[in-house]
């Protein structure tokens, strides 16, 4: 059988291929808008008008019997507790969505009530406890409303800042800086070498779960030498080529996942035990087995919902292939 026969076989025994968790977004952010007060304020009156309700690590949705809905109508989603801040996330359909920030003490708060759901987005996603569409919007919400709360003062001389543009600015009214929402580029990557793949395990990780080689971009720092950086660091194999596969927004707090497959030129594993509790080697039989949940140690792949089981998947199907 040729190499197409038996990849395309190997694709056929994983299923369809499940969605990527927080994409694709459903909203037209409608930055356009964003400046444009007197829009803003007939948005939130809009009858069509929604909002998601964030507090701290929590989001709040209605109870329901077939899944949980996460969003409100803006007076009730305003009712629900002490308000922070208030972000216009965008449109859906020509709707106004907005992300609403409550204290996090009254979203623990909000857990006596029998009518709503309160939980992690981690676990909603995981857990597939709202329809697919509410995540990248609610991920959106939590991302900017997680960034206004660690940062109400100016960077530049201390002074609290004002929200301005409908939540994606504050200014400072002393220095006159303005401030702008960020993102934290991460790098997550697959590196790959002869049939195997090399992945690892933080103590944080879920039993028997393992995982892509993952860090931060550094400043003045490509993704594909963060790529080589990043898995000499950890596990000490040394890479050559990097191939883009995905990216995916991870909004824990504020991240942007950039995904990517690495030619490894080595493969003795020096390890960084502070950064991992082990790393190893893995064929692409019994990365397979992990991805369907059914290796004979337990041993597992994230779930569909974090871009690492994509990367995995990706190898999986295509083997070196990935690298072009």
């Amino acid at each position: 059988m040729s190499q197409r026969g038996i990849d395309s076989d190997r694709r056929a025994e994983f299923g369809p291929k499940p969605a990527l968790g927080y994409t694709p977004s459903p909203l037209e952010r409608a930055a356009d808008r964003r400046g444009d007060q007197a829009a803003l304020i007939a948005f939130m009156a809009a009858s069509d008008a929604g909002a998601y309700v964030v507090g701290g690590e929590l989001i709040v949705a209605q109870k329901r019997a077939g899944g949980h809905d996460p969003l409100f109508g803006v007076k009730d989603a305003q009712a629900l507790g002490a308000l922070r801040e208030t972000v216009f996330l965008g449109l859906a359909d020509g709707a106004p969505r907005f992300g609403i920030g409550i204290d996090p003490e009254a979203a623990v708060a909000l857990k006596a009530r029998d009518d709503l759901f309160i939980s992690d987005l981690r676990s909603i996603a995981i857990r597939g406890a709202v329809a697919p569409e509410h995540l990248p919007p609610i991920a959106e919400a939590k991302a900017i409303l997680t960034w206004h709360a660690r940062h109400r003062f100016c960077a530049v001389c201390g002074t609290a800042t004002q929200l301005v543009d409908g939540g994606w600015r504050r200014d400072c009214p002393s220095c006159k800086t303005s401030h702008f929402p960020r993102t934290d580029p991460v790098v997550i990557m697959l590196a790959i070498h002869g049939g195997c793949c090399l992945l690892g395990r933080q103590s944080r990780f879920a039993p028997n779960m393992w995982s892509c080689l993952a860090g931060f971009v550094e400043p003045g720092e490509s993704f594909e030498d963060a790529v080589r950086r990043e898995t000499r660091e950890e596990a000490g194999v040394t890479c050559g080529r990097v191939v883009y596969f995905a990216s995916q927004p991870w909004p824990f707090p504020m991240s942007l996942m950039i995904g990517c497959h690495a030619q490894a030129l080595t493969t003795e594993l020096t390890i960084d035990h502070v950064e991992l509790e082990n790393a190893r080697w893995f064929d692409r039989e019994e990365a397979a087995l992990m991805l369907r949940r059914s290796h004979p140690d337990g041993l597992e792949t994230p779930p569909p919902v974090a871009i690492a089981h994509h990367i995995i998947r990706a190898w999986a199907e295509e083997g070196d292939g990935v690298l072009g």
